[in-house]
C-alpha cells in the first residue's frame, strides 16, 4: 500500500480526470501505468510554495491507488499530442494522459505550463543576470 503525503506548503493547483499510460517500446503502444489498471484517476498538480515544486499526482477513482507521483523538472518536454491527449518524457519513461473532457485537458496544460514557466526560471534568473553584467 501506497501512502500518499500531503505536506502543510503543497496545495493543488489543478485537478483533472484521465487515464494515466506509459509507452511500451516493445510492443510500440501506450499502456496503462500499472497492468491492468484501465480507468480513471484525479490528476493534480500540486505546488509545494516553500520549495517552489511541483508534482503530479494520480489516484485511481476506483480504490483511490496512487497510480503516478512525479516531480516536474526543469527543462521538462510537455507535448498536448491531441487535444485530449499530452505527453511528457523523461530519460527512462514516456507518461501520457488521455484526459475525460477537453476542457480537463485545457485545465490540466494551463497548469503544467504554469509550472513549467515556474520551473525554467528558477536557477539563474537574476543570478544569471548579474554574472552577465559583472563579468
Amino acid at each position: 500500500m501506497v501512502v500518499l503525503l500531503l505536506f502543510s506548503s503543497e496545495q493543488s493547483i489543478c485537478q483533472a480526470r484521465a487515464s494515466v499510460m506509459v509507452y511500451d517500446d516493445t510492443s510500440k503502444k501506450w499502456v496503462p501505468i500499472k497492468p491492468g489498471q484501465q480507468g480513471f484517476s484525479r490528476i493534480n498538480i500540486y505546488h509545494n510554495t516553500a520549495s517552489n515544486t511541483f508534482r503530479v499526482v494520480g489516484v485511481k477513482l476506483q480504490d483511490q491507488q496512487v497510480v503516478i507521483n512525479y516531480s516536474i523538472v526543469k527543462g521538462l518536454k510537455y507535448n498536448q499530442a491531441t487535444p485530449t491527449f499530452h505527453q511528457w518524457r523523461d530519460a527512462r519513461q514516456v507518461y501520457g494522459l488521455n484526459f475525460a473532457s477537453k476542457e480537463e485537458a485545457t485545465t490540466f496544460s494551463n497548469a503544467m505550463l504554469f509550472a513549467l514557466n515556474i520551473m525554467n526560471s528558477q536557477d539563474g534568473g537574476m543570478s544569471n543576470h548579474f554574472a552577465l553584467l559583472f563579468y
